[in-house]
């Protein structure tokens, strides 16, 4: 787990379940009552048995818990996280640079035909991503080109 991340004991829960039922091992779990939904980011490699197969595990946890659940696979590469977070959009390129004022900033090329993916119904994709970037790479800022 990232150093500096504290859960909520029902966060806990929600990974305890998650774990019991996928087998899966989960580095943070993000409960976002806004949007009704679990973010769930697990180890690297783990994402298949996470997800089961046809989406079996996160039908059966949905049906458990009355929430959607999103699944991310962990990376210590941002990049690579980003484009994770971001699956199933296709993503050309993540450019992460450090402005003049110390900020650090992610400029992301998706394709045209998967823009609306990557950013999701009423932003709720990019938010994510600006959320978790910042929560694991100390990215300010995020912006989906």
């Amino acid at each position: 787990m990232a150093s500096g991340i504290k859960l909520t004991s029902r966060e806990m829960r929600y990974i305890a379940l998650f774990q019991s039922i996928t087998g899966a091992t989960v580095k943070d779990c993000i409960v976002d009552p806004d949007l009704n939904r679990i973010i769930f980011v697990v180890k690297e490699g783990s994402i298949g048995m996470a997800i089961g197969k046809r989406g079996k595990n996160i039908h059966l946890l949905e049906k458990m818990t009355g929430k959607k659940h999103e699944v991310i696979e962990h990376s210590d590469n941002p990049a690579q996280f980003i484009k994770n977070a971001l699956k199933p959009a296709k993503v050309d390129e993540v450019r992460i640079t450090e402005r003049m004022d110390g900020k650090t900033i992610a400029v992301i090329s998706v394709s045209p035909r998967d823009k609306g993916v990557a950013i999701g119904k009423n932003g709720r994709n990019a938010e994510r991503i600006r959320f978790l970037a910042k929560r694991y790479f100390q990215i300010q800022n995020v912006s989906i080109t």
